[in-house]
């Protein structure tokens, strides 16, 4: 019997160490959302404090970031600035920092305190460790061991989703100390397969670095490496990061970023093939963008060029300009005259009275199927007749309109709050006025960029205005005069002035210069198809 008490005197104990350890039942959300210092900004809640922590637990986020430094006399706190209430954190003990009280009450969390927590009633969320190098010698291989040491001693380690710094030698510390650890580097300075390389599990950096450097985006995922960008506050820079499917985004805007989440079109099952973010310089890309040239359809009034001055890519965005103006032969310098295809077009371009631009993935990329979204500012003016359009590859062999036309967007400047969603085909065309085609209201197109968008199946069109579909085409299930969309098409953009359509009511010539701004150009398709 004297035994028998003292194995169960035994298992009590063991049962008492069970109950006050948390035990690794995490399985990370599956959602890119890493909240940034915790989910605070919503409900007013301080920066790294335990309640932020939980606030992002609470709503799921696949991750909770925050920032670790250590005290003078070597205690771990959670806490981002090198000051804190005017004390120099490395040279102030924790006991002085910790008499100034967070701004809802909470004492200043040392991290064994913040692990705990993030290890209490969390099932989703992981911990997203940033370690603060210092700038006293020696003191950074001290605090990598040491915040290491504290995460194995609590076994915390299935709640780490990852180490982070600015200081590469940290990073480095860390996978010494401990090969499984997950890393990310912070300063946007190396390219994927150095961090490759080096042990670094993967990248962390700014958005506009990445939109600098779209080619590691690719790299990174060869190289099997994590993508992590920070901080991510504009709905344009999320659907950007989801769009190329970023293993995190960290954000102070966890809710936006769910937002964006449940009605960006990867919800829908639709995978990013093809972009163009244009946030390069000059020159549009040629790897992606061909031009057509001269006076080409529709009675149009303007001469199409390659020149800087009617497309370039600035500030963010390919600009498609119109122009009064007339050029002479001996003024244009274009490369192009070298090109066969203008030769039609030289004793011509005298007569020119506008210059403007159409570009097209025409050689270059084509698609059969997909959803095409295109987010553009639109020119304004009568006279103006910008359009983003798509044509059939066998156009060459059987010519229009039996290579088939799907205008995703087409505007007209004297019908200013409207918009256009039409297909042409050999049945349905606008020479025989059987085009099938509908309208919507779009506010303020000159001032607001908006996002056109088709979604193409082998059953349907939907056409799109900021996610409204307006326009719907269905497959009859006939001939290919009637649907001749079961091929691929190549994307067209341009500015037009005049035209059957676009010059009804005439011209206005005091609006000149006018442009298209186009933000981005994105290509998604399915599996299936």
């Amino acid at each position: 019997m004297r035994y028998l008490y003292l194995l169960l005197f035994i298992l009590s104990l063991n049962a008492c160490q069970f109950k006050d350890t948390p035990q690794a039942n995490l399985v990370i959300a599956e959602n890119p959302i890493v909240a940034h210092r915790g989910a605070w900004k919503t409900k007013g809640l301080p920066k790294n404090s335990i309640a932020s922590l939980k606030e992002a637990i609470a709503l799921g986020c696949a991750g909770s970031e925050f920032d670790v430094r250590m005290t003078s006399d070597e205690v771990l706190i959670v806490t981002h600035d090198a000051e804190f209430n005017d004390l120099i954190v490395d040279s102030t003990t924790y006991s002085d920092l910790s008499k100034h009280k967070l701004k809802n009450g909470e004492t200043l969390p040392t991290l064994k305190q913040y692990l705990e927590a993030g290890m209490t009633n969390n099932t989703t969320t992981g911990l997203v460790c940033e370690i603060k190098p210092s700038k006293i010698p020696g003191r950074n291989t001290l605090l990598a061991k040491k915040v290491l040491d504290l995460v194995k001693q609590l076994k915390a380690e299935p709640y780490i989703l990852a180490y982070i710094s600015f200081s590469y030698d940290i990073l480095k510390e860390i996978k010494t100390l401990d090969q499984t650890a997950k890393t990310q580097y912070l300063d946007g300075s190396k390219a994927p397969d150095e961090l490759k390389s080096d042990g670094i599990s993967g990248l962390d950096y700014l958005v506009y670095k990445l939109k600098n450097k779209q080619e590691w985006i690719s790299s990174a995922k060869a190289n099997q490496l994590s993508l992590n960008a920070w901080t991510v506050n504009k709905a344009e820079d999320m659907d950007w990061l989801i769009a190329n499917h970023f293993d995190y985004i960290t954000t102070d805007e966890p809710e936006l970023a769910f937002e964006r989440l449940k009605h960006h079109p990867t919800a829908m099952g639709w995978k990013l093939v093809w972009s163009d973010e244009f946030n390069t310089k000059g020159k549009v890309d040629s790897t992606k963008w061909a031009f057509d040239y001269g006076f080409l359809s529709n009675q149009e009034a303007q001469y199409f060029t390659d020149s800087l001055k009617n497309a370039r890519v600035e500030q963010g965005h390919l600009i498609i300009e119109a122009h009064k103006e007339k050029i002479a032969n001996k003024d244009y310098k274009s490369t192009a005259f070298k090109n066969k295809s203008w030769l039609q077009y030289i004793t011509k371009i005298d007569t020119a009275q506008y210059t403007s631009a159409r570009l097209k993935t025409e050689g270059l990329a084509a698609w059969k199927y997909g959803r095409i979204e295109v987010k553009a500012k639109l020119p304004k003016g009568v006279g103006l007749w910008p359009a983003i359009w798509m044509l059939g590859e066998n156009r060459a062999q059987v010519s229009w309109p039996e290579c088939g036309e799907i205008d995703i967007m087409e505007h007209v400047g004297f019908n200013p709050d409207s918009i256009f969603g039409t297909i042409h085909t050999k049945a349905y065309n606008h020479m025989n006025n059987t085009e099938k085609g509908k309208k919507i209201h779009i506010e303020k197109p000159y001032d607001t960029f908006h996002v056109f968008a088709l979604e193409w199946t082998p059953e349907k069109m939907d056409f799109i205005l900021d996610n409204t579909v307006y326009n719907q085409i269905t497959n009859e299930h006939k001939t290919t005069a009637e649907w001749p969309f079961d091929q691929k098409f190549n994307l067209i953009l341009n500015v037009s002035v005049g035209g059957m359509l676009g010059g009804r009511e005439g011209i206005d010539n005091s609006v000149f210069p006018q442009q298209m701004a186009v933000d981005y150009v994105r290509v998604y398709q399915k599996d299936n198809y």
